[in-house]
């Protein structure tokens, strides 16, 4: 599935065109246990691997960038060292109590206002203003991202934080309530994108 068509973000003036490259790209969202057994709860680690998406950028007038992010969300697994059986056991949950991806099948984040300063030859910091949807609810998610532009290659790294509850996603528990899933989770990524000809 293609998420991001040509005519999804439009260009200007001398603002470049790049497609998000999924092999080198990635998201990975660290959720924290906490109750009365928190000590003997798992804090999941779960990735995205199939990220796809379009970035303007205008290296004259950063705040012409833009960006277009999209996750299929029956994509992300958890990652953490466990066994196949408790594996398998976070990742149903995980779709079918949290995400549910059969009804949401985009994790998608866009972004058209965004402020940056130049940190150093071809280094960037940059403020994204952007709108978070998931989960079917579609909120303003500020990010904060590192971006450095190699040639045709732009690499993007940051993090952010959400909480679940503003996405209309219910509280994850387990063992009778005893250990459940904070609200809060942290989000960080690395985005490769090419320019385009």
């Amino acid at each position: 599935m293609h998420y991001a068509t040509d005519s999804a973000l439009k260009l200007e003036g001398t603002t470049a065109r790049y497609t998000i490259e999924t092999q080198g790209s990635s998201l990975t969202v660290r959720a924290f246990a906490t109750g009365l057994l928190a000590s003997i709860g798992h804090n999941p680690t779960i990735t995205a691997p199939d990220i796809e998406g379009e970035i303007l950028f205008d290296t004259e007038d950063l705040t012409r960038s833009s960006l277009r992010l999209a996750i299929r969300a029956e994509s992300l697994s958890c990652i953490d060292k466990i066994s196949d059986k408790d594996r398998a056991e976070i990742n149903r949950r995980m779709h079918e109590e949290v995400l549910e991806s059969d009804s949401y099948a985009e994790v998608v984040y866009e972004c058209s206002r965004a402020s940056a300063s130049k940190l150093g030859e071809s280094q960037y910091w940059a403020a994204l203003n952007g709108d978070l949807t998931l989960h079917g609810v579609n909120r303003p998610q500020p990010v904060s991202a590192r971006i450095s532009v190699n040639g045709d290659t732009i690499r993007a790294t940051g993090d952010c934080s959400i909480l679940l509850s503003q996405y209309d996603i219910k509280p994850v528990s387990a063992l009778g309530g005893a250990v459940r899933l904070k609200d809060e989770l942290k989000l960080s990524f690395e985005v490769v994108a090419r320019k385009q000809a």
